[in-house]
């Protein structure tokens, strides 16, 4: 074979090699800003939901004190449950985008988490139901039922927040 053939087959071959790795890298270049992306709106979406949370949990925190008081201020309550509704339903809405977001296992943690909420506001509700009517034999046993179950909301939110730094990589 003469030297130039062999020179311009080994740029030839020189060539693909470099177009091939060129080829490679840019495609894990692209799935590593892929998969950033995707950390990236997951860490919104959660951190919108667990700020969501937080907010709501304040004004139930602010229902369930007015309620646990000797002579709850009835207006005060139903000014402050008024506001826990509006919030509660920022907290449904930043679950859906969570619950589309995913993974399937942050899914379910969120659902721990929506049915701890139910429980504790079933328990606020009947607690408001009876300061309205004026009947307070339930209220040192719902007191202590909304303590329990304030405990287990939390320990699911909990859950919530150490499943989702798993799923984003923020697992040091």
């Amino acid at each position: 074979m003469d030297a130039g053939l062999a020179a311009l087959l080994g740029a030839a071959v020189g060539s693909v090699a470099t177009l091939g790795a060129a080829i490679v890298g840019g495609r894990a270049q692209t799935w590593a800003q892929h998969d950033q992306w995707r950390r990236q709106h997951r860490r919104d979406a959660y951190a919108s939901y667990l700020g969501a949370l937080h907010d709501r949990d304040i004004a139930m925190d602010a229902v369930l004190d007015a309620l646990r008081s000797d002579e709850p201020e009835l207006a005060y309550v139903d000014e402050e449950i008024r506001r826990f509704i509006a919030l509660a339903r920022e907290v449904h809405r930043a679950a859906e985008v969570v619950i589309l977001e995913g993974p399937a296992s942050l899914v379910a943690v969120t659902e721990r988490v929506a049915d701890a909420s139910r429980e504790l506001s079933q328990v606020m509700r009947r607690m408001a139901d009876d300061a309205h009517a004026g009947d307070s034999t339930r209220k040192a046993e719902d007191s202590a039922l909304a303590a329990e179950r304030e405990r287990i909301l939390y320990r699911e939110v909990r859950a919530f927040r150490l499943a989702a730094r798993g799923v984003i990589g923020n697992v040091a």
